[in-house]
């Protein structure tokens, strides 16, 4: 992942945010020992923005599509009330086993299940309501797990997308790969539609933040 941001102007915003638990910064450590693709970790940064967001809003019920080794879903139970509760949606069993590990040593792990599976279909069965919804798996899919987002998002929640400057190559025309075409899709679909509000942020890969309008 290139850095659209100085690796020092990274590090300062990192130290003046929430800090990490020590169950997340183990999992991480973990994750960039183990994992062929650690990059695809959110990271103390993001994982501080969606800690604050999530209180922000107040959510109770979080749906992620995309977990990998967890980090994501425990920052979100973390920052759930006790009745909270975290579905996240995986389709790698070596991360999920590395996720549960480290659930299991958490006090906010049993707030989390794992649902294992195509996102696409875990979401169609899906008839709950959500008051955050993160999107962050195969970049392919990512304008169907938006449709379906704002169908299972409740009244007064917020989607949010990551990885949605995709190093920079947003910018690039034509497109260089599919990945890229579909996130340039998506971000343009995002701005058009009537029924939303959203801004994108500037944190690590890009952020996309949406609500309904009101």
């Amino acid at each position: 992942m290139k850095a659209l941001v100085s690796a020092e102007i990274e590090a300062y915003a990192t130290a003046q945010s929430m800090p990490e638990s020590d169950v997340c910064r183990a999992l991480r450590a973990e994750t960039h020992r183990q994992m062929d693709c650690p990059q695809m970790l959110v990271g103390p940064l993001e994982g501080a923005f969606l800690k604050v967001l999530t209180q922000i809003v107040r959510a109770t019920h979080v749906l992620e599509i995309g977990m990998f080794t967890g980090y994501s879903a425990l920052c979100f139970a973390e920052a759930l009330p006790q009745e909270g509760t975290v579905t996240t949606c995986e389709i790698d069993e070596t991360s999920a086993a590395v996720a549960r590990r480290y659930f299991a040593t958490s006090p906010h792990g049993e707030k989390i299940t794992v649902r294992m599976g195509p996102a696409l279909e875990t979401m169609r069965l899906l008839n709950s309501r959500y008051d955050l919804i993160f999107i962050d798996a195969d970049k392919q899919n990512y304008l169907n797990y938006y449709r379906r987002a704002k169908e299972l998002l409740s009244p007064n929640g917020v989607i949010v997308i990551d990885n949605v400057l995709w190093d920079g190559d947003v910018l690039l025309e034509p497109p260089p790969d599919e990945r890229t075409a579909a996130i340039q899709e998506l971000n343009r679909a995002v701005v058009l539609d009537p029924d939303v509000s959203a801004v994108l942020l500037t944190i690590r890969d890009g952020v996309l933040l949406i609500r309904r309008k009101v």
